[in-house]
């Protein structure tokens, strides 16, 4: 076997994998009006579920404020839970573990997307030029507005009822999404938090965010099957700290003790949604948060089963997240496991629009 590690089991909180490769978070933008998860999705994930393996659903909105991009799935009511237990059902039928990542997009949104055609929400009112999907296409965001204590507290609550619905969907766990320049990452970075109340100033109190939020899924779900993503190299959408390494250890140290499922890395390969192929592939962001944390590792940043294998022999990292190769390859375990060529991804298909792109890349035996 060329990828022993990789194809070795593990377990993360109660659930025993068969294997290290996991489907990342991938956002795809194919839910219907109204945030739902339809049949379309529910064949995708499918597709890619393998006995023993671990799929994270792509960032499922928690707010009626949350959401940035049009397509993407919420569980901010009760009427998006049908078509998550289709999904979740679906993926348990193959054998395969699936947790929820939950995540609100804050400033990364537009006024035709909020209620009532508000701005969008951030912890402070600072200059951005990020993006968001409307119907009009990819348009510039609208200008944002600072949160109350009172909204933040308010959406704390949100995370801990999208994560209770996700419970009632039949989910095995729950990630917080708190990378990429969302909300929670906007209270983490002082780039992007200028608050003076007990959410914002110093390490600590910026990061009170996101430990509230993983307190209250906590108090839901239990530890063992509650995640967190960091990107402690991370820009996209903006973001910049004065101090990243001290803030991301702070939040590795105030994590380590809460015994979770798993902790999620990006590296800083990643950039946004793509890969910047002119940076090696040297996990600086799991080499540094593994001599804070003693957990659970997954890392993720545009890695090869080679280079996969290579981290997880280090111990820098448990898991390794795949994506674009995710997207291309439904049976992406079986093709490592057998050194089976890969298919292509399209990038042009990767957000919105139909099957295209999305359920239709060929399994090997289709094209063998």
């Amino acid at each position: 076997m060329n990828h022993p590690t990789l194809l070795s089991t593990i377990n993360i909180g109660p659930h025993a994998l068969s294997h290290r490769v996991v489907m990342a978070p991938l956002t795809r933008m194919r839910s219907e009006p109204g945030d739902l998860p339809g049949a379309l999705m529910a064949e995708y994930y499918s597709q890619r579920a393998t006995d023993g393996g671990l799929i994270i659903s792509e960032a499922t909105v928690v707010s009626t404020t949350g959401n940035g991009y049009l397509g993407s799935p919420g569980l901010y009511n009760d009427a998006q839970i049908p078509g998550w237990k289709v999904i979740t059902e679906a993926v348990h039928a193959k054998g395969g573990r699936i947790f929820l990542q939950l995540f609100h997009a804050g400033r990364q949104s537009h006024s035709d997307m909020q209620p009532g055609g508000a701005q969008p929400v951030a912890p402070s009112a600072v200059e951005y030029d990020g993006v968001a999907y409307t119907a009009n296409g990819w348009v510039p965001s609208t200008p944002h507005r600072a949160l109350s204590e009172a909204e933040v507290e308010g959406l704390i609550e949100d995370f801990r009822s999208a994560a209770q619905r996700g419970l009632e969907a039949g989910f095995d766990g729950v990630e917080i999404h708190g990378a990429n320049g969302y909300l929670i990452d906007q209270f983490l970075q002082d780039g992007s938090n200028q608050r003076t109340d007990a959410y914002g100033g110093t390490i600590a109190k910026r990061s009170r965010f996101l430990l509230d939020i993983t307190r209250a899924i906590v108090s839901v779900w239990g530890s063992e099957r509650v995640a967190v993503r960091l990107g402690p190299s991370g820009n996209f959408g903006g973001m910049k700290d004065s101090n990243p390494e001290a803030l991301f250890v702070y939040v590795a140290e105030q994590l380590a003790p809460m015994k979770l499922a798993y902790l999620h890395l990006i590296e800083p390969r990643v950039l946004g949604n793509s890969i910047d192929e002119t940076k090696d592939q040297n996990p600086v962001a799991a080499q540094l948060i593994r001599k804070h944390y003693d957990g659970v590792i997954i890392a993720a940043g545009g890695f090869d089963a080679a280079s996969a294998e290579q981290i997880l022999q280090a111990g820098d990292a448990d898991l390794v997240a795949f994506g674009r190769d995710f997207i291309a390859n439904p049976d992406l375990p079986e093709r490592i496991r057998h050194n089976l060529p890969l298919n292509a991804y399209d990038r042009d298909t990767f957000y919105g629009g139909t099957e295209v792109g999305f359920t239709d890349y060929p399994f090997y035996q289709a094209t063998a």
